[in-house]
C-alpha cells in the first residue's frame, strides 16, 4: 500500500526488511506526542496522492484508551492541515455536535445524548472531544474551523426507522413545481412508525413491513425524490450548496433505508451479512459525500469498529455463526484509491504470547505503530489471533493486515470498557 518511490524515508524502509525481521525492529514506538506526529508525517508522505480520508479503527466500542488515542492524533492532523472528523454515528443526529461545537447555545449533556446515535455520547473520550472542538472553534474563521460529521445509516442494531422523515425532508425542499406525483400517496404509503421499528423484524422476516406492498410503492417514491433532486441540481445548489446537499443526505438515505427493511424481510441464509453489507454501503456514501464536501477545506479524520473502516472483507460473531461482508472501508478504498488511508488499532493487557496480540504487546513500549504490509511479512505463517478481552472486541487477525496502511497496538490500557448503554 505505501508508496515504491518513497523508500528513502525511514517509514518505507521497513516495508523491505527481511520477513524474518521481529516485530520490535518495525515497530514504530509512539511513547510521546512528538512521536506520534513524526509518525503520522511519514505515513502521509509514504501515500503517491495526499488522502482525503484517513479512517482510523478501534476493536470494540467503549475502551477509553482508543477515543483517547483519537483525540490525540485529531489535533496533530489539524496542525496538519485536517478540517473534519467523521464518526461512526448517525449523519443526521450529528448535525447537533457540529452545531454546537461551531458556536450554538446548547447545554452539553443535551448535546452528547442527541448528537450520537448508539449511546456513543457517553463513551469516554466523545465529551472531551467536543469540548475540544468548540474551544478550537471559538475564535476561527469559519473555513478554519473543525467540523464535526457523522457518517453512519439511521439504524441500531435491532431497529430501522421508516423513511418518513427522509422522504418528507426531500419533498419539502423541491419547489411543490418539481415534486414528483407519487408523492401524493407518502403519508398512506408510511402507516404508523412502529410498523417499522418493530424489533422483533430483526430476526423474524414475518414480522418486517419490508416486504410489503407499500415498502415496495415508497422505493418507487423515494427514487422519483432522489431523480428529481439530481435533475434539479442546476437550479437549486447553488444558491443554496448547504441545503441542497442536506436533502441529497436525505434522498439517498431514504432510498438505503428502504434496501434494508427489504432485507430484513428476506429469508436468505446470508440474511444478517446482507444488513451489514447494506449499512456498509449507507457509509460509504455518506463518507465519500463528506470527502467532496469538505475538499476545498482539508482532509477528514475517520473514526470507527475497525470492521467498518478495513479494506476487504469484514467479519463478526453473530449468534453461533461468524458473519462476513464488503465493508465501507472497501467500498471507500474502490472510490479513492491512494487517497484513502487506513490504520486499525487493538490492544490486549493478558495477550497470549503464540498470538498476533502477543507479537505486537512483546514489541510494544506504551504504544507502536507497526507499518502492515512489513508486519505481515514477519509473521509466521501458522500465528493466530487472541481471545476477545470484552463482548464486541474483534481481536485483529493477520488476514485483517492485507490492505492496511498501518496498525496502533496499544499496551498502556486496562482493557476495560465503560457501560455507555
Amino acid at each position: 500500500m505505501f508508496n515504491d518511490t518513497l523508500k528513502s524515508s525511514s517509514f518505507e524502509k521497513g516495508l523491505f526488511m527481511p520477513a524474518a525481521a521481529s516485530a520490535r525492529a518495525i515497530a514504530r514506538q509512539l511513547d510521546d506526542p512528538a512521536d506520534l506526529g513524526r509518525v503520522l508525517d511519514e505515513l502521509l508522505a509514504a501515500r503517491a496522492e495526499p488522502p482525503v480520508l484517513l479512517g482510523l479503527g478501534e476493536p470494540t466500542h467503549g475502551i477509553e484508551a482508543f477515543p483517547l488515542l483519537r483525540n490525540e492524533i485529531l489535533g496533530l492532523l489539524v496542525e496538519r492541515g485536517y478540517r473534519s472528523i467523521a464518526l461512526e454515528t448517525d449523519i443526521f443526529a450529528a448535525s447537533a455536535v457540529d452545531d454546537y461545537v461551531n458556536g450554538a447555545a446548547a447545554d452539553i449533556d443535551d448535546v452528547l445524548a442527541t448528537g450520537f446515535s448508539h449511546r456513543f455520547g457517553a463513551v469516554p473520550g466523545n465529551r472531551e472531544l467536543v469540548e475540544w472542538l468548540r474551544a478550537h472553534n471559538a475564535d476561527r474563521a469559519p473555513q478554519d474551523r473543525v467540523r464535526f460529521h457523522g457518517f453512519d445509516a439511521p439504524v441500531e442494531f435491532a431497529a430501522a426507522p421508516s423513511p418518513r422523515r427522509a422522504l418528507t425532508s426531500v419533498s419539502e425542499y423541491l419547489p411543490a413545481a418539481l415534486r414528483p406525483e407519487s408523492v401524493g400517496d407518502l403519508d398512506a404509503l408510511l402507516g404508523e412508525e412502529a410498523d417499522w421499528t418493530n424489533e422483533a423484524a430483526m430476526y423474524d422476516p414475518a414480522a418486517s413491513v419490508g416486504g410489503s406492498d407499500r415498502a415496495r410503492a415508497l422505493r418507487v417514491v423515494a427514487d422519483d425524490l432522489a431523480s428529481a433532486l439530481r435533475r434539479a441540481a442546476p437550479a437549486l445548489r447553488p444558491a443554496d450548496p448547504a441545503g441542497y446537499d442536506h436533502a441529497l443526505a436525505h434522498a439517498r438515505t431514504a432510498l438505503g433505508l428502504l434496501r434494508y427493511h427489504a432485507a430484513m424481510a428476506g429469508s436468505g441464509p446470508d440474511r444478517i451479512g446482507a444488513l451489514l453489507a447494506l449499512r456498509a454501503e449507507m457509509m460509504a456514501e455518506n463518507l465519500i459525500a463528506i470527502a467532496a464536501e469538505e475538499q476545498q477545506r482539508g482532509p477528514t479524520l475517520v473514526f470507527a469498529h475497525n470492521v467498518h473502516l478495513q479494506p476487504g472483507q469484514s467479519r463478526m460473531p453473530v449468534g453461533e455463526h461468524d458473519v462476513s461482508w464488503g465493508s465501507a472501508g472497501s467500498l471507500v478504498g474502490i472510490a479513492l484509491g491512494e487517497r484513502y488511508v487506513f490504520v486499525a488499532t487493538d490492544a490486549n493487557p493478558n495477550s497470549d504470547p503464540d498470538t498476533l496480540q502477543g507479537v505486537l504487546a512483546e514489541a510494544t513500549t506504551r504504544r507502536a505503530l507497526f507499518p502492515a504490509p512489513a508486519l505481515r511479512a514477519a509473521l509466521a505463517s501458522s500465528i493466530g489471533a487472541g481471545e476477545p478481552i470484552v463482548q464486541g472486541h474483534i481481536p485483529l487477525t493477520p488476514a485483517d493486515l492485507d490492505g492496511a496502511d498501518a496498525v496502533i497496538f496499544v499496551a498502556d490500557t486496562d482493557g476495560k470498557r465503560h457501560d455507555y448503554w
